[in-house]
């Protein structure tokens, strides 16, 4: 199969196109620089130059393809709307190019759209209320176009997709307690994060644009939720700094646009993922994959 592939050389997104060469498929990757450019080559892949914001590249690009995969996104928490204006506009130019041929459309999603505080599962909607609630309105823009004749599935990717080069949450957290002086977190720290290796949730992806049925989502979560102060001490080991707890106005202060995350209680089931997919996710967990050098610069 003929792949295009978005974010093609970002974190998960360069994870996801070397399953895919690993498995035979051909890769045509998405590169908005000479560098990202270079990089596919090295590995393999066909490059299709432009951006996210290349709507008429997009559509052109997933016309030549057997299916796409589209895990790139405008991680800019200083202007969602923009980032979701964005988001619609490539998932309207992936639909217009996949209409009605039955082709796969595999879209990245997050665990932080589901309602906190309880158990998600697959067969979840988004919650308007939670912190991930910006991403819900794409995923269910992606998936009506089922309705359009789409193989389209949803990757609810956990709020850690961690590993070597790993530059989302759990970095940041550790930019923090350097900063700060203290390995914090919000009150009791009991709250839950899901997480994934990125290698695992590569070969979800590789299955579901393989196989998952129109409609189709996703849970990338090999863990269902490890306690925000469990992630905290190791850290604070780490680094040789203390681990405090910090009260909802400190915490407010300590963690700034990242609050509404660091806080958020999001345990996720795949129980109904594994099963399906036989997903066996075998990389190392987050806590044993955070113990090591990569996450601290050794």
């Amino acid at each position: 199969m003929r792949v295009f592939v978005t974010g093609a050389t970002g974190f998960i997104g360069s994870a996801v196109v070397r399953e895919l060469l690993g498995a035979g498929h051909q890769v045509l990757g998405l590169a908005r620089s000479d560098a990202a450019e270079a990089a596919l080559k090295e590995v393999g892949a066909e490059v299709h130059r432009g951006d996210l914001d290349d709507v008429a590249g997009l559509r052109v690009a997933a016309q030549t393809a057997d299916g796409v995969v589209h895990t790139g996104f405008n991680h800019d928490f200083s202007d969602l709307p923009g980032a979701l204006r964005t988001e619609l506009a490539a998932l309207a130019a992936f639909g217009d190019a996949l209409a009605d041929s039955g082709r796969p459309l595999v879209i990245s999603s997050v665990t932080g759209l589901l309602t906190p505080g309880r158990l998600g599962t697959e067969t979840d909607g988004p919650d308007p209320a939670a912190p991930g609630a910006h991403r819900g309105e794409s995923e269910r823009a992606a998936l009506a176009l089922a309705d359009r004749g789409v193989r389209v599935s949803a990757i609810r990717l956990s709020a850690s997709v961690h590993g070597a080069g790993d530059h989302a949450f759990v970095p940041h957290l550790i930019d923090l307690a350097r900063d700060k002086g203290v390995a914090g977190y919000p009150g009791d720290g009991a709250n839950r994060w899901p997480a994934v290796h990125r290698l695992d949730a590569a070969v979800l992806f590789r299955k579901a644009l393989e196989s998952a049925p129109a409609g189709a989502v996703l849970h990338a979560a090999a863990e269902e939720g490890v306690p925000l102060r469990d992630i905290t001490a190791v850290i604070g080991r780490r680094l040789g700094l203390p681990v405090v707890s910090l009260p909802p106005e400190e915490a407010a202060a300590h963690f700034g646009w990242m609050i509404r995350f660091a806080g958020n209680d999001n345990p996720t089931s795949s129980t109904a993922t594994r099963e399906r997919y036989d997903w066996r996710p075998d990389r190392p967990e987050l806590l044993a994959d955070l113990d090591q050098d990569h996450y601290f610069g050794g």
